[in-house]
């Protein structure tokens, strides 16, 4: 009883915070009308690993609670690239990343090696994102317009997704990549953190 309450709560917490997850990020874009410190790179591959890994799901015919988020998670990072397009004057080529998208999407679920052979590289898929806004901020040497806060609930979600994934289906690709996820938003989540540190001493300074 107690674990289907926490199984519960973990499902809903986890919904709950993936609906708004990406409005702080979108927040900071839309006021500063600038995408700096926001890597394009990291957002499109983490909108790929998104896409494969609910396809999954779908495919396998998992509880939908135990993935319900990311459709969600993918209108939120399709509207964050679009601001990122129109910001940076590109917003036409936009139009090929959607034909793109959509042609793959339908790809995924043409045979099951397809499906299967992109749910074993969505781990790294979505390793290579987090890679790429940790470069950025790298780069850069400053948080620009990255959330912390989002980065924080992206932790949250993944690390209630272990939990979620080990007690319903138990599948170890799916537990390994939220366990990675993990420790790696983490990761992004410090360094944010850090270089925000870092700014705020500056401004002091200055």
């Amino acid at each position: 009883m107690e674990s289907d309450t926490l199984l519960h709560f973990a499902n809903f917490s986890t919904l709950v915070m993936c609906m708004v997850l990406k409005f702080p990020q979108i927040f900071l874009l839309m006021r500063a009308k600038t995408s700096t410190g926001v890597s394009f790179n990291s957002l499109l591959l983490e909108l790929v690993g998104y896409v494969v890994f609910v396809t999954y799901q779908m495919y396998y015919d998992y509880p939908p609670p135990t993935y319900l988020e990311y459709p969600i998670l993918i209108a939120q990072d399709a509207f964050l690239l679009l601001l990122i397009f129109y910001y940076d004057g590109r917003l036409r080529q936009s139009l090929v990343y959607t034909a793109a998208f959509v042609g793959g999407w339908r790809l995924l679920t043409q045979d099951k090696w397809i499906i299967d052979m992109a749910m074993s590289l969505c781990t790294f898929i979505s390793s290579a994102s987090k890679f790429a806004q940790l470069q950025c901020l790298w780069k850069n040497k400053d948080a620009g317009q990255v959330s912390a806060l989002s980065w924080a609930m992206a932790t949250y979600t993944c690390f209630a997704r272990i939990y979620t994934a080990a007690v319903t289906t138990g599948d170890m690709q799916v537990l390994v990549r939220f366990v990675v996820m993990t420790a790696l938003n983490m990761w992004v989540l410090l360094t944010v953190l850090y270089y925000q540190k870092q700014g705020s001493r500056s401004k002091k300074d200055d």
